[in-house]
């Protein structure tokens, strides 16, 4: 093949989105982000059940669309609980809060489905959602004698 026509395809080739290079620079300059895991300590209890809930970032990195996010938990029950940050403005080489707990109560029996949302200056950053089941126990209006 003449030398002109492999110039040709190679200058073709790296200058076309999605092929080489760049849309790799771009995804350098965003940082890797990172998953959102919940956990639930108990899984199963007997009402009213007060239950810890984990959630954290895993893996990714440190950048500023994930720094001092609005943190939601929606319980299941028609409750929710919103927390906002009140942080220091951004910084290169900060680290982001990776983990966030929440303890609930719940007071009846039934399958509650869990969720958190991260969010910053409106815009979802990320979501996870559990199920999580409680027993009827004493006391427990659905309680069956």
């Amino acid at each position: 093949m003449p030398k002109a026509v492999v110039a040709l395809l190679a200058a073709l080739v790296l200058a076309t989105p999605g092929l080489v290079g760049a849309d790799d620079k771009d995804k350098n300059k965003k940082g890797k982000k990172p998953g959102l895991y919940m956990r639930a300590t108990p899984r199963f209890s007997f009402s009213p059940a007060r239950i810890l809930f984990t959630a954290e970032l895993r893996g990714g990195d440190d950048v500023e669309e994930l720094y001092c996010p609005e943190v939601e938990w929606e319980w299941g029950d028609g409750s929710k609980s919103v927390t906002e940050g009140d942080c220091d403005p951004w910084e290169p080489g900060m680290k982001i809060d990776r983990r966030f707990t929440r303890r609930h109560e719940f007071r009846r029996a039934g399958m509650y489905r869990v969720r958190i949302t991260l969010s910053r200056s409106g815009s979802k950053i990320s979501s996870q959602t559990m199920s999580i089941t409680v027993r009827a126990g004493l006391g427990d209006p659905n309680m069956q004698y």
